[in-house]
This record gives C-alpha cells, structure tokens and sequence, in this order.
C-alpha cells in the first residue's frame, strides 16, 4: 500500500510538472518576444481584423467575430510584456507597452471611424454581451492566460493552445465595441467594454507572469529584495484595484 502511494503521488507530481517538457530559456524568449513585435505586418493584420471584428459586431455574427480573435496580434503584446516583467527587463517592458498602447490606439480609431459609416446603428446582441463584464471573465481570463502561456513554453509548441485561447478571452471585441460606443456617444456602454478589456488584458499579463516566474525565466538585471517586495506588492495592489468592480457587476447580473 505503501509503495502504491509513492507510485502514485510520483504520478500526479509528474503530470503537473511544468518543467518536465518546458522548451529552453532561449527558444522561449524568441517564441514570445517575436510574437509581440509591432512590425509592418503586425500592423495590417490587426486593421484587418478591427474590420473584421466590427462587422461582425455590427451583423451580430459570431462566426465571423470568431474569425478576427483567430488572427489579431494583441494577445503576442501582452504575452512579451509578460516576459519582460518576469525577466525583470523593464527596457524592454516599455518598449512593447507602447507597442501594446499604439495597437489600442489603432483599433479603437478605426472600429470608430467604421462605426460612424456603417448604415447599422442599432447596437446587436454581440456588441451589448461585451459591456457587462462580471467574475466569470476574470476566471475565463485567467484560465486563457495560462493555457496560453505554458502552450507557449512547451518543446514541442502548442499551436493548437493559442487559437483557443484568443477565442475564450476574446481581446478584439471590446475594442471594436469601444469604437462603437464612441461613434454612437454610448458612455456606459464605454465604461462596461473598456473593463472587460482591461479584465482580460491584465489577468492573461498576470497569469503569463505567474507561470514564466515559476519556470525561473531568466533575469537581466538583478533587483534587491526590497525592489521584488515592491513589484509584488504593485502586482497586488492593482490585481485588487482591477477586481473591485466584478463584484457589484456580478451580483447585478446574477439577480437579473
């Protein structure tokens, strides 16, 4: 009985190993950090799917919003943000934070400026379904990111993972809604899908931070214990600070 135990404690401990298949440190920065290079083609693959994701917004059709999460880069922004932090890189965290702002920036313009010419003004189904944000995207946030991640940081790299994960944690929509809600002077509708973008943004950052810091990504430079104290305590603070408002939204909506 004693050894069946052992056996199958070894068992369990291996199958949540995260080590156990993890590419190299190497191989992992270039996976990530390339993803979230704000290049030429980055660029026009992300208009095409702000119009993409806003047609389908405007039409309420699903299949074709499925189809612009599938191809928007946002998600490889976040992920080398996250990489950075771990790496406590923070040269390199601004570099792609403002890669990350001119990429927001971008799709909110041009969702709005195509919200403003489309003939449909009324908003559908799938526009109001991004405005009410609530607990269960930070969980669905949360679970994307780290499916995400350790997709990312396997050998044989996952390339099944990350179209799942852009699909559940769907970044491009509440953007495009964001452009909709300023074409149409919406503020509340404003307020509800500029949270859930940040709800998904940062829970995918937090939760990539917590799995590369696990894996003992390494650091370019070399922090005293009182700076980690800080940057934890700064994660903390704003992980509170993001999640506040989830509950007022869940109880409202769960009363409906």
């Amino acid at each position: 009985m004693k050894l069946f135990t052992k056996e199958f404690t070894r068992t369990i401990q291996k199958a949540f190993d995260l080590h156990e298949d993890t590419a190299t440190h190497e191989e992992i920065q270039q996976r990530i950090l390339s993803g979230g290079q704000v290049t030429g083609t980055n660029m026009c693959v992300l208009i095409c799917a702000i119009l993409i994701a806003s047609v389908g917004l405007n039409t309420g059709s699903t299949a074709v919003i499925i189809g612009a999460m599938l191809i928007s880069p946002l998600m490889g922004s976040i992920l080398a943000m996250a990489y950075s932090t771990a790496a406590a890189d923070f040269v390199r965290f601004r570099r792609h934070f403002y890669g990350f702002m001119i990429q927001l920036i971008i799709s909110i313009c041009v969702s709005t400026v195509y919200f403003l010419l489309s003939p449909i003004n009324a908003p559908s189904s799938e526009l109001l379904a991004r405005t009410q944000p609530s607990a269960y995207d930070v969980v669905i946030a949360t679970a994307g990111g780290l499916a995400g991640i350790v997709g990312s940081t396997r050998k044989d790299k996952a390339n099944n993972i990350i179209p799942g994960v852009a699909i559940a944690t769907a970044l491009m929509p509440p953007v495009c809604t964001c452009g909709y809600s300023i074409a149409h002077l919406e503020w509340q509708m404003l307020a509800g899908a500029t949270y859930l973008f940040m709800v998904n943004t940062y829970f995918i950052f937090l939760s990539a931070v917590i799995i590369l810091e696990i894996l003992n990504i390494p650091k370019v430079n070399t922090l005293t214990e009182k700076q980690w104290k800080r940057l934890r305590k700064m994660m903390i603070r704003n992980t509170i600070l993001i999640l506040l408002p989830c509950i007022p939204l869940t109880i409202f909506m769960l009363s409906k």
